[in-house]
């Protein structure tokens, strides 16, 4: 399992790459004029006015549920991964037998052999059926559950290694709330209009794919229910997304005995067994709650309605990897009901993105020779430094911390690891078996590779050099765990990794994203973690309370924001991210500032340096969203919208107002009394 910490709270947002180079007037830049929509004033809406005239101008793709200056990079990095996959087909067979080439391009081969696939039918998971029905107790069912945890399920709850929080040097077992078929616990329960038709079309869902097994439609329909029924108990259970925000809470350390007595109709001893898993060190459980909950369903639940709940499980984990009809009925409940998109993706986006997650390294080993050019690495870095200069300068002038804990701050951010483009080592696939054409038992391959591997970790020490992504996506991430700050090689390139590109606009954009991720070690999650990674608290209660009080205005502004219709913006659930963008934007300021030397910048096209770095900030977010995937992202996602991120994020910072004179009667002013800067 994967525990939700801001190493997970991921940036999502394209790169402008640093230049070292003087602001000539004559010189190149990165502002986009043409995109701005100058009929709109800058202090009522400043991501309209810096990129409203790209947003009307540039429709949805449909195979897409947004699309923005991200996307770009996203599609130009997925392209050259298809570059790689294409020769890694075309020349498998000549490969030699068992190599990671080979491997790649069986993996891609066969996921694009839809021939062979779409005779198969549901063949692939006909032996799933037959286990599930030939289950004669509980304690057999709890052993299938166990076999499905070893090639990546998620029925019922999920168990996996991770680092203890609390001694971030060495592996745990946790374990954690899962089984849902809709992505959030709150579809189940809320009484919302849309949540409802939600809950409708899923159980439309499961019926016609059920009925696609062989169920009759009297039988499906039954199934639905049972189905629908034990979900929605899991549901209530669960925590919800903001209680996961919680980390102290998710850390309950058990030894295996009192586990068993606590939860026995588990039979943890049995499981763990199974899972191969020996060791005397204590189990975390992440969500008591649950799994006291669960304890009670798994007697209370009849033999019967839970076969059928694993069976709708086995049918909907594995549906993109069976026949197309399968594929296209997934497809219209995941990608159009809940999110809006109109048509899938094209198969070989699908099987790359398979390739990334599987053999993602040697992907990427081959990627950053092709795509990454070396200067580009310590260019990244010597950026990286300048901004950690700034922040420590922002840190030392401080007026709501206490000296001590300003002191270990500064400590903290001295000690962030900084990881760019790729790893140092690469990850062997040798015992990662790939046929030529059998895509189905090529992914139960890789699940189940990657599950021992996971397991594996137990006992171990951490390895600090892993990495929680390939160098081929376009994103970045802290970790507080390593109290690391990591940026892909892909996230670096055009439109945004520009060596000739403006200062102002430079800092602006990329400069943002590495004071955000570096704020993210002081948001309201990264602040519980010392220098070294565990979960001690190192503040002061003076420290919390005034702390506590700084967010709390964010908390606010932001639930103020309406995303559609009469949805708000849960300020709660995305405060960690408006934290780090408050933050990032104070610090990457502060760093252009240094960067002039104490000169003035030029103007350009009419635009201050100040006002180009704040134009920096907004263009690189122009994104239009289709309307059901901004209410699954207000639900869901721990990110605020684009659009909020912008006039949110700069609606706090005094040099923003003084930059385009906004004024109080202006839609975005804030008093300065109740602005907030907390970095």
């Amino acid at each position: 399992m994967k525990i939700t910490l801001a190493k997970v709270a991921v940036f999502s947002l394209p790169l402008v790459m640093f230049s070292c180079g003087g602001n000539s007037v004559e010189g190149p830049k990165a502002l986009d004029n043409a995109s701005m929509d100058l009929t709109v004033k800058p202090g009522n809406d400043f991501f309209q006015y810096a990129g409203g005239t790209w947003l009307d101008k540039t429709p949805i793709p449909d195979d897409k549920t947004s699309y923005g200056e991200f996307d770009l990079v996203y599609e130009k990095s997925i392209s050259d991964v298809r570059t790689i996959l294409d020769k890694a087909a075309a020349n498998a067979d000549k490969a030699l037998k068992g190599s990671v080439d080979q491997k790649m391009g069986y993996l891609y081969a066969s996921g694009l052999d839809t021939i062979t696939i779409d005779k198969k039918g549901f063949d692939p998971i006909k032996p799933l059926f037959e286990k599930i029905n030939g289950l004669k107790n509980m304690p057999e069912l709890l052993t299938y559950l166990v076999e499905q945890h070893l090639v990546g399920g998620d029925a019922m709850f999920s168990a996996g290694v991770e680092q203890d929080l609390m001694n971030s040097k060495v592996y745990r077992i946790y374990l954690g709330q899962s089984g849902l078929g809709l992505p959030d616990r709150d579809y189940y329960l809320e009484k919302d209009a849309r949540s409802e038709n939600i809950r409708a079309e899923y159980l439309k869902f499961m019926q016609k794919m059920l009925e696609k097994v062989g169920e009759s439609p009297e039988v499906a329909g039954a199934s639905t229910k049972s189905i629908m029924s034990i979900e929605t108990e899991l549901a209530k259970i669960s925590n919800t997304r903001l209680e996961n925000r919680n980390i102290q809470a998710m850390y309950n350390p058990m030894a295996i005995a009192d586990l068993c007595k606590k939860y026995p109709n588990f039979l943890f001893d049995k499981y763990f067994t199974k899972m191969g898993v020996n060791t005397n060190d204590p189990i975390i459980v992440a969500h008591p709650k649950f799994f006291a909950g669960l304890n009670t369903l798994i007697a209370k639940i009849s033999l019967n309605d839970w076969k059928t709940y694993l069976k709708w499980n086995a049918i909907n984990a594995n549906a993109g990897l069976l026949s197309s009809d399968f594929v296209a009925e997934n497809f219209a409940f995941y990608g159009t009901v809940l999110s809006g998109q109109k048509t899938n993706s094209p198969r070989w986006k699908r099987i790359s993105g398979a390739a990334n997650n599987y053999l993602g390294e040697a992907v990427g080993q081959l990627y950053v020779k092709q795509f990454f050019p070396p200067e580009a690495k310590q260019k990244m870095i010597l950026l990286v430094e300048n901004l950690r200069k700034a922040f420590e300068n922002r840190l030392a002038k401080n007026d709501w911390m206490t000296d001590s804990t300003k002191a270990k701050a500064i400590e903290k951010l001295k000690g962030i690891t900084v990881k760019v483009g790729y790893p140092d080592k690469w990850k062997d696939y040798s015992l990662l078996a790939i046929s030529k054409d059998n895509y189905f038992e090529n992914i139960m391959n890789a699940r189940a590779f990657l599950v021992k591997e996971n397991l594996d970790k137990l006992g171990k020490p951490v390895d600090p050099t892993e990495w929680g992504m390939t160098p081929q996506t376009v994103n970045a991430y802290y970790n507080p765990l390593n109290n690391e700050i990591v940026f892909p090689a892909a996230i670096l390139q055009h439109p945004f990794f520009d060596l000739n590109a403006d200062d102002a606009v430079n800092y602006g954009a990329i400069g943002m994203v590495i004071a955000h991720e570096m704020t993210h070690g002081f948001d309201d999650q990264g602040r519980h973690f010392n220098k070294d990674g565990n979960m001690i608290d190192w503040w002061s209660p003076k420290d919390a309370e005034n702390f506590k009080a700084k967010t709390q205005v964010l908390v606010n502004q932001f639930s103020r924001f309406v995303a559609v219709d009469s949805l708000h913006v849960n300020g709660e659930l995305t405060l960690g991210e408006n934290i780090a963008d408050n933050g990032g934007l104070l610090i990457s300021y502060d760093a252009y500032q240094l960067s002039l030397n104490g000169k003035q910048a030029d103007k350009i096209d009419g635009f201050t340096g100040d006002q180009r770095f704040f134009l920096g900030y907004a263009q690189v977010w122009r994104q239009n969203t289709r309307k059901e995937a901004l209410m699954s992202q207000v639900k869901e996602d721990v990110h605020s919208p684009a659009r909020f991120r912008v006039n949110g994020g700069l609606a706090n910072i005094a040099k923003f107002y003084e930059a385009f004179d906004v004024k109080a009667g202006d839609a975005l002013y804030i008093a300065p009394e109740n602005r907030t800067n907390i970095w």
